[in-house]
């Protein structure tokens, strides 16, 4: 496919996004910025939030992994299920209560300001780390299959993405959030679903044979119930699953701050959990997809020679295949269309909630007058977008193969505290001094980090997953309540 090609394709969906900016922005204010005017549909956002949830991470680096880890990944996203539901029915009914702009300031009256201050820091480093690590993927598949040929260099394509995420988010905010996500979920959707057609028909493949081909090259493994050491055991991907929706998800402000637009609690409740299974299946075909690619890559060695041309990282391989590897024209489209979309879904959401964190949190904004308000929110919007544009540069220095699960071990260590400092405020009464409820979670993640990097690999070739999130929540939760005022139980 010509690089022209795929500028045009980039240019084009820009100018659709710009289209919807302009019509969902105009008469906007900063409570439309922040909270969309609380007027968005229970279904256009669970719709939407699908591609914001899935993210270039997930669209490039899932199907790269499947050759290793097989349907493995299936065992988290049920977790995923069980998480959603406690979101809907623990976290969201307390902050509708509160009516909160940020999700963090129920944190001040609960604990107090340090760790009010403490807890929005967490998801301003969480989501900085996550959102450049999502940004980042597809700023290196746009300039390896793209800007090189152009000797653009790597920083300035990363700053043109942000600077036109920037443009469409300034004004509207959540509320142009919510409907760009929806489009780009719509393209994001079609382009896995028409690129497993696509492929099992040039391998000859009905729908029905899809599995037992990936079988029978030894990718259908489901259930990993043999090796307990292993990441993805069972049990450490239900788990995982269930602890990484109530960190990533339940004590983030990027996906509440879309929940929180929704009128009611009850559509709110409604929109988490239709979306939550049909997030599942969504995430049936996304390992679907990669085992076909894997299986394509058998049956056309050719392909090999390309891939190893772009390092034969997982992360290319969709990539490679899609654009370079002898696929009709209308797959390499699709592809395109569909990263640029899942990329995008998540990167501008991120954008708009570290926005709102930083305003409320640490500006005060709700304290200031409206112009003032509006002048700090786009300084924030500044800052915000300068900030990820240093991360992504910082990781494309150290970057390596397998993005997908340093993100999420990542997240282990940022979201589990938050996730314990959130669950023991909610499910206890009692009480505890502001400045141990930050050394407490502070200590534990640095703790957790030595003994695991350090100390046990020593010891035993246990490989933490993502059930890390929930060991890291429940050690904050328990010395909380060992530190804490059992008077006020």
């Amino acid at each position: 496919m010509s690089s022209s090609l795929l500028i045009s394709l980039l240019v084009g969906y820009f100018i659709v996004l710009l289209s919807i900016s302009y019509f969902t922005s105009r008469n906007a204010n900063n409570d439309t910025f922040y909270t969309g005017n609380h007027n968005s549909k229970w279904y256009v956002v669970a719709f939407g939030m699908i591609g914001a949830t899935l993210s270039g991470v997930t669209f490039i680096s899932i199907p790269g992994t499947i050759e290793g880890n097989g349907f493995t990944y299936l065992q988290m996203s049920l977790g995923y299920i069980v998480g959603y539901a406690i979101v809907a029915f623990v976290l969201l009914p307390m902050y509708y209560r509160l009516r909160l702009t940020s999700i963090y300031e129920y944190l001040k009256d609960r604990f107090g300001i340090g760790t009010y201050k403490m807890g929005s820091a967490f998801f301003l480093i969480s989501r900085l780390i996550g959102a450049s690590l999502r940004l980042y993927l597809v700023a290196d598949v746009l300039q390896e299959f793209i800007f090189n040929q152009f000797n653009v260099p790597f920083w300035l394509t990363v700053t043109l993405s942000i600077l036109l995420i920037w443009v469409y988010t300034f004004k509207g905010g959540i509320k142009t959030i919510v409907w760009t996500d929806t489009l780009q979920t719509l393209f994001m959707l079609s382009a896995v679903g028409l690129s497993v057609y696509f492929i099992a028909g040039e391998l000859n493949l009905g729908i029905t044979d899809i599995y037992h081909s990936i079988s029978e090259h030894g990718m259908g493994e489901m259930w990993q119930t043999t090796d307990v050491n292993a990441s993805n055991y069972w049990v450490k991907g239900l788990l995982g699953g269930m602890f990484l929706t109530l960190g990533m998800m339940g004590v983030d402000q990027d996906m509440i701050q879309k929940n929180l637009s929704i009128k009611t609690l009850k559509d709110s409740q409604k929109n988490m959990m239709v979306f939550s299974v049909v997030l599942f299946f969504v995430n049936v075909v996304f390992v679907a997809l990669g085992g076909l690619l894997f299986v394509y890559l058998h049956e056309n060695p050719e392909v090999l020679s390309i891939w190893a041309e772009h390092e034969s990282k997982g992360d290319r391989l969709f990539p490679t295949i899609a654009l370079e590897g002898g696929l009709p024209l209308f797959v390499g489209i699709l592809f395109f269309l569909g990263l640029i979309a899942a990329a995008y879904s998540s990167a501008d959401s991120a954008l708009t909630s570290l926005t709102t964190s930083f305003s409320v949190d640490f500006l005060n904004v709700k304290t200031k007058t409206e112009v003032e308000q509006t002048k700090l929110r786009k300084l924030s919007h500044i800052l915000m977008s300068v900030l990820l544009l240093i991360f992504i540069l910082i990781i494309n220095s150290i970057e390596n193969d397998g993005i997908v699960w340093k993100l999420f071990a990542a997240a282990n260590y940022t979201y589990g505290p938050l996730l314990g400092l959130f669950m023991f405020g909610v499910l206890t009464k009692r009480k505890i001094k502001d400045y141990l409820a930050i050394i407490i979670s502070v200590l534990v993640p640095v703790f957790l980090y030595i003994l695991i990097i350090f100390i046990l690999p020593q010891y035993s070739d246990y490989k933490f997953g993502s059930e890390l999130l929930g060991i890291n929540a429940s050690i904050v939760f328990l010395l909380l309540w060992l530190f804490s005022n059992c008077k006020n139980d």
